[in-house]
This record gives structure tokens, sequence and C-alpha cells, in this order.
């Protein structure tokens, strides 16, 4: 995963969601009963990442503070679950007991629910470090976007990757319900459909599932960077908003969008 490249940016958004939304007095008790810290006042401050950073956490290793930041750590993980040399960390006894009385992650991943990817293993992170959000073939529903939106915007996240992986099902199952016209049982046609619209028409067979993966992480990371009070997060740096890929060949990550 290229961890050099600038975080994208959405220029000329601006938020517009109202600052009365949400009385402050039920924010913090939201951000109070979600995070696990103490009632009384007591909370993060909605999008400060230097907070968080200032947290203790129990654990001796830097704690990411920025997009950049995050996203070489990420990287230092995935290199070293694919070279079998997995530190597993932060699950110390320590770092237990410190997280029953907040939580202070440097990422949010938005995955499938595929059980051959899952986020926490594939960047060798541990309790506390991420915010994983898994649904089949990355697809956003409320419940996904309403997970992302409180991580960034009530424990100050500054990444949101959405990770789409080699051979997925569920953009599988798409392409093929596309070319069939049969309908899938249930609500599994439901996530055809969101994923329909990024079927790569351009290429045939394997080639069309393999191109629908990238346009599918495109999609999807498009639709967060567009919602509002995320992308007025991103106008202001505070926030990048990534696509990459899980090779299960390799086991490498890589950046997509």
């Amino acid at each position: 995963m290229n961890s050099d490249l600038p975080p994208h940016r959405v220029v000329g958004l601006a938020s517009t969601a109202p600052a009365d939304r949400v009385a402050p007095a039920r924010r913090s008790l939201l951000r109070a009963a979600l995070t696990g810290t103490a009632a009384l006042g007591a909370g993060l401050a909605i999008g400060a990442p230097s907070a968080v950073a200032a947290t203790p956490t129990g654990s001796t290793r830097p704690r990411p503070t920025t997009a950049q930041e995050a996203l070489r750590e990420l990287a230092a993980g995935n290199l070293r679950w694919r070279t079998y040399r997995q530190r597993h960390p932060d699950e110390s006894p320590a770092v237990r007991q410190t997280l029953t009385t907040g939580q202070h992650p440097f990422a949010v991943v938005l995955g499938c629910i595929d059980s051959r990817v899952p986020p926490e293993l594939v960047f060798d992170q541990g309790l506390g470090d991420l915010m994983t959000v898994r649904s089949a073939g990355e697809v956003l529903d409320e419940a996904v976007l309403g997970s992302i939106a409180y991580g960034v915007l009530e424990l100050g996240i500054p990444l949101v990757m959405v990770l789409g992986h080699q051979s997925c099902g569920a953009v599988k199952a798409a392409v093929q319900a596309d070319e069939s016209g049969e309908e899938l049982p249930a609500h599994i046609q439901y996530l055809a459909d969101q994923i329909s619209p990024a079927i790569d028409h351009s290429k045939e067979g394997d080639a069309r599932i393999d191109a629908t993966i990238d346009a599918n992480v495109a999609l999807v990371r498009s639709r967060l960077a567009a919602e509002p009070d995320l992308a007025a997060k991103v106008a202001t740096g505070d926030l990048a908003i990534v696509g990459a890929r899980y090779e299960l060949t390799s086991q490498l990550v890589h950046r997509t969008s």
C-alpha cells in the first residue's frame, strides 16, 4: 500500500448539517456512552484529533493522529502480516484494562464480510486500534454510514479506508445477476442493486468481476466523500477517505483511489 500518496480532498463541499441538530447535552451523553468514558461531562471534543492523541491508551506505540500517519501504520502492519511477522499489538493486560474506560481508534475501515479479510489481522492491529465496519461488498446503508460518521465526527478519527478484496463474492453475484437478468434471493438482491452501478461492462468474464471490485471501492469512497459532514472534514484536512484493495494471493493491501 503506497502511504506516500496524498489524501484525497473534496473541494467546494461544506457541511449542510444544522449546528443545533443534536442538543449539546444529548451529544455529550451519546459520546460518553459510546466511547465508554465516564459520565458527568466527560468525553472527547468533536473532531479534535489532538485531544484523542493526548489520551493515554496503555500502549507504548506512538498513536497516529493524522491520515498520513494512519496510512503508514496500516502499511507497516500489512507488511508484518504478509511476511508472517505479526506482533499482535495492543492486546496486553494493561491495554485491556485501559480500554474499559475509553477507546481512541486511529482509523475506520469499511470492509467486506468475507471471512478471509478481517481488517485487524491483515493490518496487524489490536484492541482499540481500528473501528471496523463490514458489509457484503462494502455496501453502504444508513447503519453503515452512521457508524462511519460516528467514528469521524464523535471520535475525531482522521482516516476512513474503503477496503475491497480480490475474489469478492458479493461483486461476483452482482455481475452474474446483471448478466443473467435473474433475481437474487431475498435481501441479497439489495446488495446487487447497490453494486450494479459499478459494473464495468467494457470487460468480459473474470476481468469484468475484477474491474468491478475496484470500481465498487471507488464508488463507495466517492459516496462517502460526498456526505456533507464528512466532506467538510476532508476540506479542512482533518480527514482522508481512501480506497484500497486486499489481494488474497499475496496478502498485500494497496491503494486504489
